[in-house]
């Protein structure tokens, strides 16, 4: 495999790189590529061919293709740095593979959602422009998740969310959270599932209308809903929702309206390190946005600093979370500097 060529939309970012270390071009590097992801969104832009120019092998997969077993086969052929064009989903697998062996890998956001790469500060709306990773690149560790073997980059949710993916109609226009797609999930037929937990104060509950567990947290604001503030704690998010018969709860959806959903007394976040989820049957659950089912309990895990991640230079590396974090603070700087100028206590 030929050593990585700049491609020609190579550009600095003008606050400068994002935070990680920079590493030299890859000698080695391969491109997974789903071409049916994101409405075929690699053919559209041309991904395969704008590889081949820049040194980068693409791995174009065929029908019926197993991905794993080619990200594996392209690992034992000496690549350097893996990276996956494709879904959330998709993403996960690839990764898995990349963290058992420690190989760095690119994200290129070529998916519906591309949640991921919206959390790692990459630039979702320019597909070609993330193949500048396997050029001269920041590196960084963040932490992967993990529910009975299986790896997942965003999250798991169970419930009223997982049951909306499995309908036929969910390709069509898939939901980004749980927490953010609640307004729309509540309504009549909403019924509790029968799935077993203990919160962090020790009570057990055996009928949560939802259960999300993240990758690291989301944010709490009405602009971070739906994004993770870093992804690097070392720790889980456990989002759980309970709501009361009957119709949708004025109360819940004014709660999230307003960005504070913790308002609401059948719902309950924390953090932690591990998660168990248990029930007297198959648990359907939604990873990374795939349907899928699972032999109970399901025991939530999360490994820090597992997968290495190359973001281009021009990337801000900065998910929406972050960003807002940032501006709250700076807001709050400049608030203390107004009242220590104006002498207000």
């Amino acid at each position: 495999m030929p050593r990585f060529v700049a491609g020609h939309r190579a550009r600095a970012r003008p606050g400068g790189p994002p935070p990680g270390t920079p590493v030299g071009p890859a000698v080695n590097a391969v491109l997974l590529i789903n071409p049916r992801s994101g409405g075929e969104t690699a053919r559209r832009v041309g991904l395969a061919q704008e590889c081949r120019a820049r040194g980068i092998e693409p791995v174009v997969l065929q029908p019926g293709e197993q991905l794993v077993a080619r990200a594996e086969a392209a690992v034992a052929g000496g690549a350097d740095v893996i990276g996956m064009a494709g879904g959330d989903g998709s993403l996960a697998l690839v990764a898995a593979v990349a963290a058992r062996h420690q190989v760095p890998m690119v994200v290129v956001p070529a998916g519906t959602r591309n949640h991921l790469a919206m959390d790692l500060g990459l630039d979702r709306a320019d597909v070609l422009g993330a193949l500048d990773a396997y050029g001269a690149a920041v590196e960084r560790a963040v932490d992967l998740g993990d529910v009975n073997g299986r790896a997942f980059v965003n999250n798991v949710s169970l419930g009223l969310y997982a049951e909306i993916i499995r309908s036929p109609a969910y390709r069509d226009a898939k939901l980004e959270t749980t927490l953010s797609a609640l307004p729309g999930l509540l309504g009549p037929g909403s019924a509790p599932f029968h799935l077993r937990f203990t919160d962090p104060a020790g009570k057990q509950h055996t009928r949560a209308h939802l259960v999300q567990v993240s990758n690291n947290r989301y944010g709490r604001t009405v602009r971070s809903l739906a994004s993770r503030p870093r992804l690097d704690s070392g720790r889980l998010g456990v989002i759980t929702l309970e709501l009361p018969e009957g119709p949708p709860d004025p109360a819940l959806l004014a709660a999230l309206s307003a960005g504070r959903p913790e308002r609401f007394p059948g719902f309950t976040a924390w953090e932690a390190r591990t998660f168990e989820v248990d029930s007297g049957d198959l648990i359907h659950a939604g990873i990374d946005g795939e349907a899928v089912r699972m032999s109970p309990p399901l025991q939530c895990t999360i490994r820090p600093g597992a997968l290495r991640i190359r973001l281009p230079q021009h990337a801000s590396g900065l998910s929406p979370a972050a960003r807002e974090l940032r501006r709250r603070a700076r807001l709050r700087g400049l608030l203390r500097s107004s009242q220590r100028a104006s002498g207000t206590p």
